[in-house]
């Protein structure tokens, strides 16, 4: 008779565990569950960034099952950030809420311009880094 091979084995060098298929060893590799998330507007920007420029950086976060807890925390970061420095803005300009029904069209610029400045400081600051 003949030596039966054994059903699995492990790779002491690397840890890798492996299974028989026929006369062939296939790894075991799988990657780990990650928590399902809905991206937002910042969450899809830096996923976006991560793959084009930061190509490193995304693969250690996808294979590690790190990349969309990192997601969400910067999604989360960034609304939270962005209402804030809304808030701070608004407070320095004479924005008030009248202006709403007296004059509303200077209040929609002010308020867009003042979005898009918010938006902008989070981009520099947590999206494109």
């Amino acid at each position: 008779m003949y030596n039966e091979l054994p059903k699995t084995k492990i790779d002491e060098k690397t840890g890798i565990e492996y299974h028989l298929e026929g006369d062939y060893y296939i790894p075991n590799l799988a990657m780990p569950k990650q928590e399902k998330i809905i991206l937002n507007k910042y969450g899809r920007m830096r996923l976006k960034y991560l793959k084009y420029h930061k190509k490193a950086e995304y693969t250690i976060m996808l294979m590690e099952g790190m990349l969309n807890t990192h997601l969400k925390e910067i999604q989360e970061t960034a609304d939270s950030r962005v209402q804030q420095i809304i808030s701070e803005l608004k407070a320095k300009s004479d924005l008030t809420e009248d202006m709403k029904n007296t004059n509303m069209l200077y209040w929609i610029v002010t308020m867009n311009s003042i979005k898009e400045q918010a938006e902008e400081i989070v981009f520099n600051e947590l999206i494109y880094v």
